[in-house]
């Protein structure tokens, strides 16, 4: 398969300290999907795009390669996700058909949902990504804001009377992974638009992981999960 995958995993999370090396059943983060990236056969290489040395490590003692260091211009807070998968592309030594942007804290991630994107992307050549999305548990256009005063309004007051069953489902980003032409990521192509195809993953497989409440969701999910027999390869 003409595929990488890259995992960017800055040093510096500020959230969660040291977020990517933190124990997440009992090894570290990144572990998980490093390990699921390998196992699902669809790379060619897994790599991982760091400027933390540990990190670094740890992903090379755990199968991946990391033929190169971040520049500490891509490492900070606010660069995004594509500039960081732009680089790597352009600092391998080869060209990919495809390039997958797997988070390194992604601990539900399944390969599964890794091959249905690469499908999706493959059957339809005018898409430029396909990306993991849930939907919202309740309609976002029902979503109430606190003023300063701490009361209550709606988001979108047009909506209030109406049906929950009769406004359109919303969903949002799963934050797992995101396949991608490797020109388009080169192109800058915006990911949410319609040059997108949806991976739609159920709810309870879903926990984007900014905090620590995130975390400690992340964890009861995986638990009961793994209890239940559905972390599936």
């Amino acid at each position: 398969m003409n595929a990488v995958a890259i995992i960017p995993a800055r040093g510096g999370s500020q959230r969660i300290p040291r977020k990517n090396l933190k124990l997440f059943n009992g090894e570290p983060m990144i572990v998980g999907s490093i390990r699921t990236a390998l196992a699902s056969g669809l790379f060619e290489r897994v790599v991982v795009s760091t400027d933390d040395e540990e990190i670094a490590q740890v992903a090379r003692s755990h199968g991946a390669q990391v033929p190169f260091m971040r520049p500490a211009a891509l490492a900070d807070a606010y660069t995004g996700t594509a500039a960081v998968i732009e680089h790597a592309i352009g600092a391998l030594d080869r060209r990919y058909d495809y390039t997958c942007c797997i988070y390194a804290t992604a601990p539900l991630l399944q390969a599964r949902f890794l091959r249905q994107g690469l499908q999706a992307l493959q059957a339809a050549p005018d898409k430029s990504y396909a990306f993991s999305v849930c939907g919202f548990g309740f309609p976002v256009q029902r979503a109430l804001l606190i003023n300063d005063d701490g009361s209550l309004r709606s988001m979108h007051p047009e909506y209030r009377t109406v049906r929950s069953q009769d406004l359109p489902a919303a969903y949002q980003d799963a934050g797992q992974f995101y396949w991608g032409r490797s020109e388009a990521w080169l192109r800058g192509d915006v990911i949410f638009s319609e040059l997108s195809l949806p991976v739609v993953l159920p709810r309870h497989l879903v926990q984007d992981i900014d905090n620590e409440e995130d975390w400690l969701r992340a964890e009861y999910l995986y638990a009961a999960l793994k209890a239940g027999g559905e972390l599936q390869p």
